[in-house]
Formats: structure tokens, C-alpha cells, sequence
């Protein structure tokens, strides 16, 4: 709702006069984002990740097709009839395709390699079949896990010095919170995780901290002008800030999301490329959560940081007390009773006074003689000279 009361349309999103009091009710979004992370976190302990053929191993075919070009989804419906819609299919070099699936029994594989030589037009015999070993093993595993902490350590010795370091650590917790969200999205959907799926979590770390860049940075400009207008708080200070660069978060989150959208739909809907789709996805999902963390998570957690200090919490009663004397002062109008508006008159049947008549002129003296006219002056004089 807008301070006057009325409801917010899209042109004020648009021309960001907007008014949402995002950091005041920081506990609606604790709630709404815990309850997420209470399912994702529940998800990942009961049914854990869908590790692909990189992580656990499986077995790899890879045939020559003769006559025609390999495509991708023909080969998936040529292996549909056997369970390995999902497989991983990849062309190479425009006369090859390569199939990799989890490990399976002897007899399952040797169905597998049918398949595909008579899909390429050559003998079994002529098919490659290896064993695939997990590429991320425990050793990589740590060693990206080492990695990731040492990023994190530098990220917050870098937005420590750049903000302070509350908002280094509400910026840390967003990000943690999008991965958590996404990894409980691939749990819950049983998506299949492999190295694209790793390296589009790493990209999500990278969005999320821009997306929290601009709005922090908008919240320090306003911070030095925090105290100058009377009742203000950081509450509402941040409030207004969110609000100015509300429309500039959410259009880049949009234009971020239309090629990724345009992957998932043609990359993967009619291309059938499974490698798009693990990326694609874990894109999708973490630029979503990104950009309601940056505003929903952070933002929140730095107003409830800050309004502890002494010099915020001093702000806030100064305009609570404020606002309890300009109440007291000022009591509600009673309401006033409306006077009661007089009936009209009734109509009589006598008439209206008239005005008072005009005085009437006395009628000329009569004439002796039988006319009673009076003679003209002219008449006169021709008698007298007779």
C-alpha cells in the first residue's frame, strides 16, 4: 500500500515510487524463507542429490552412424524402449554419438549396444563400450570444497572493507541460502547433478553477490542523510532504498532470465541437449532465488543487525516517542452531527401579495355642451377670429 492508502500499480514499480516496508517485516520473510530451507535441507538428508556418470561412474558407448547424421534425439528414442531416456547423448565430430549411462548389468549393456549399432547401421561388434570412472571423485570434491571456503573468506574481508562487515555477513548468508534452495530443488525433482550443474552453482554465487552489490550500495548512499529528517529510522531508510533500485533488480534478473528460459525450451525441449539442461536449470532456479534473497534475506538481516546499535535503537524510540505526542496532541475529530435541514414551506391558497397600485390621473374637466371632448387650442383661436 502507498502512504495515501491506495494500492501500488505497475507505473509506480516502473518509476520506483513504490513504498513496500520489505525491512520491517523482516519476520514474515524469516518465516518464509526458513520453512524453504526447512523442506531443501530435509530433501537433501532423506533423498539426497542425483549424482550423474561424473561423480559415480557408468559405462560410455560411442558409434560411427553411416548414411545420415547422428542427432541427438533420435538416439534418445532409439534407447527409450530400454529405460535410458535420461541417458547423457552427445555428438561428435558430426558422424559420432556418444551415450553415457550409469553402470549396468552385463546382459542390459549388451541390449544397449544393439541398439545403438543398429541405430548407426554398422555391426555390434564395431561399437565402443568403456567403463567410465568417476571424474569428481572425493579428491576433486575436497578440492573444490577448499576452494569455495577460501572464496568465501576472501568475499568477506572484501565486502567488509567495502560496506561493514553486518552486511558482509547478510550478503554471505544470501548466497548460502540460493545454493542451499537450488541443491533442495534438484533433490526434490530427482534432477540429475553433473559438472554443468557445479559450475552453474559457482555462477549463481557470482549473481547473487551483484544483485546484493546494487542494493547495498544504494542503502550507503542513503545512510549519510540518516538522522536529519525527523522520525526517521534505518528501517525506513532502508525501505526507501530498496524501493529506488527495486525496478533495476528485478530488470535484470528478466533479462538475465530470457536466455536461459530460451536454453531450457530450444536447447533442451527440441535439441534434446541434456548438457544445456543441467546447466540451464540450476541457472533458472538460482537467479530466481538470487534475487529474492538479495532483497527478502539480506536486506532483513542487516535491519534487525543495525537497529541493535545504540545509535539506530536511539533513532527508533526518538520517533516512536514523536509519534505518541503527535497522537496525544492531536485526537480523532468526534464525529459531528449533521444539522437538520428545514421542510419547505407548505403551499397556501391565497394568493400573493400584490404591490401597491399605481395612483391613478384625474380624468380631464368635461366640456359644456353636448361633446363632452375638450376643444384643442386651434379650435380656439379660429373661433375668436371669426
Amino acid at each position: 500500500m502507498r502512504p495515501d492508502g491506495r494500492r501500488h500499480t505497475l507505473s509506480d514499480l516502473v518509476h520506483e515510487r513504490t513504498s513496500f516496508d520489505i525491512a520491517g517485516r523482516r519476520w514474515r520473510w524469516a518465516l518464509l524463507s526458513g520453512s524453504v530451507l526447512l523442506v531443501c535441507v530435509v530433501s537433501l538428508l532423506g533423498r539426497g542429490l542425483n549424482l550423474g556418470i561424473d561423480f559415480e561412474g557408468g559405462t560410455s558407448w560411442q558409434v560411427e552412424v553411416e548414411g545420415k547424421s547422428p542427432s541427438v534425439g533420435d538416439t534418445r528414442d532409439a534407447l527409450r524402449p530400454l529405460g535410458l531416456a535420461d541417458a547423457k547423448i552427445q555428438t561428435l565430430g558430426g558422424d559420432s554419438v556418444r551415450v553415457q549411462a550409469e553402470e549396468l548389468p552385463p546382459a542390459e549393456r549388451r541390449e544397449v549396444t544393439v541398439v545403438l549399432a543398429e541405430y548407426g547401421g554398422v555391426e555390434p561388434n564395431e561399437v565402443s563400450v568403456s567403463a567410465v570412472g568417476p571424474t569428481w571423485g572425493e579428491t576433486v570434491s575436497e578440492k573444490a570444497l577448499r576452494a569455495m571456503v577460501v572464496f568465501f573468506v576472501i568475499l568477506a574481508l572484501y565486502l567488509s572493507f567495502r560496506f561493514e562487515w553486518k552486511i558482509a555477513l547478510a550478503m554471505i548468508i544470501a548466497m548460502l541460502h540460493d545454493v542451499i534452495v537450488t541443491a533442495g530443488v534438484y533433490s526434490i525433482g530427482g534432477f540429475e547433478v553433473t559438472p554443468a550443474t557445479v559450475i552453474a552453482f559457482l555462477t549463481i554465487l557470482g549473481f547473487s553477490l551483484y544483485d546484493s552489490v546494487v542494493v547495498f550500495d544504494k542503502v550507503r548512499e542513503n545512510s549519510g542523510a540518516l538522522g536529519t529528517v525527523r522520525g526517521d529510522t534505518y528501517t525506513g531508510m532502508m525501505n526507501r532504498s530498496v524501493n529506488q533500485v527495486l525496478m533495476r533488480s528485478l530488470s535484470t534478473s528478466i533479462t538475465a532470465l530470457l536466455p536461459i528460459v530460451s536454453l531450457l525450451v530450444v536447447g533442451s525441449g527440441f535439441m534434446g541437449a541434456v548438457a544445456l539442461r543441467d546447466f540451464a536449470l540450476a541457472l533458472f532456479v538460482g537467479i530466481l532465488t538470487g534475487t529474492y534473497s538479495s532483497i527478502f534475506v539480506a536486506v532483513p538481516i542487516v535491519a534487525w543487525l543495525k537497529e541493535r546499535e545504540p545509535r539506530y535503537r536511539a533513532l527508533r524510540e526518538r520517533s516512536a516517542t514523536a509519534q505518541a505526542r503527535v497522537e496525544a496532541r492531536v485526537p480523532e475529530p468526534e464525529p459531528v452531527a449533521a444539522a437538520p435541514v428545514p421542510a419547505p414551506a407548505a403551499a397556501t391558497s391565497d394568493p400573493a401579495p400584490e404591490t401597491a397600485p399605481r395612483p391613478e390621473r384625474a380624468p380631464a374637466p368635461a366640456a359644456s355642451g353636448s361633446s363632452t371632448r375638450a376643444p384643442r387650442p386651434r379650435q380656439q383661436r379660429r373661433r375668436k377670429r371669426r
